[in-house]
């Protein structure tokens, strides 16, 4: 992470990081709760990787003193009631067919890079850019992979949060490398 001289963040990106801590958090769990049902390891292997989006937000948490919205929750327990409904929604739709756990995925993935692509617009802070930065990468490469599977099991996927040609940009372009 970037050595930011910043020691206090503004009230926009305190709120982002407690919401995205959960958001990260909310992937985790369902692609979690889907691998249980399904047992593909699509949903176990972006799980580890959304654990560690939870670990570089956590980061920043303890950096700015804040508090951890998703500390001591177990799975799909979120503090956020936005969330926690979004959750139940999402694994009850993904419970229904492994097709529609993987649209599940990818609608996370596209809602993922909405949210983040709106809270840069309000970020100042190095840390923050940075860590969400490569967040965005992590769900460009999620999308990709849940879109790849739909196609491999004769399904479509209709972005629901970013644009068409957002959508077209991502899943036909290459998988990226952050840290």
């Amino acid at each position: 992470m970037v050595n930011d001289l910043q020691s206090t963040i503004s009230e926009d990106e305190r709120h982002s990081l407690l919401f995205m801590r959960e958001e990260e958090k909310l992937a985790r769990d369902v692609y979690i709760t889907l691998y249980k049902k399904w047992g593909d390891a699509i949903f176990s292997n972006i799980s580890e990787s959304e654990q560690s989006h939870m670990d570089a937000i956590l980061k920043l948490l303890v950096k700015y003193n804040l508090p951890d919205p998703a500390a001591n929750n177990p799975i799909g327990v979120f503090t956020d009631e936005s969330l926690q409904s979004l959750y139940n929604q999402l694994v009850a739709k993904g419970s229904t067919s492994l097709m529609n756990a993987l649209i599940v995925g990818a609608t996370i993935e596209d809602m993922d890079l909405r949210d983040i692509k709106e809270d840069l617009q309000t970020i100042d802070n190095s840390d923050i850019i940075e860590v969400y930065e490569n967040l965005l990468k992590g769900s460009r490469n999620h999308l990709r992979s849940f879109y790849s599977k739909i196609l491999d099991l004769g399904g479509t996927y209709t972005p629901q949060y970013i644009t068409q040609e957002e959508f077209e940009e991502v899943v036909s372009s290459e998988m990226e490398t952050g840290s």
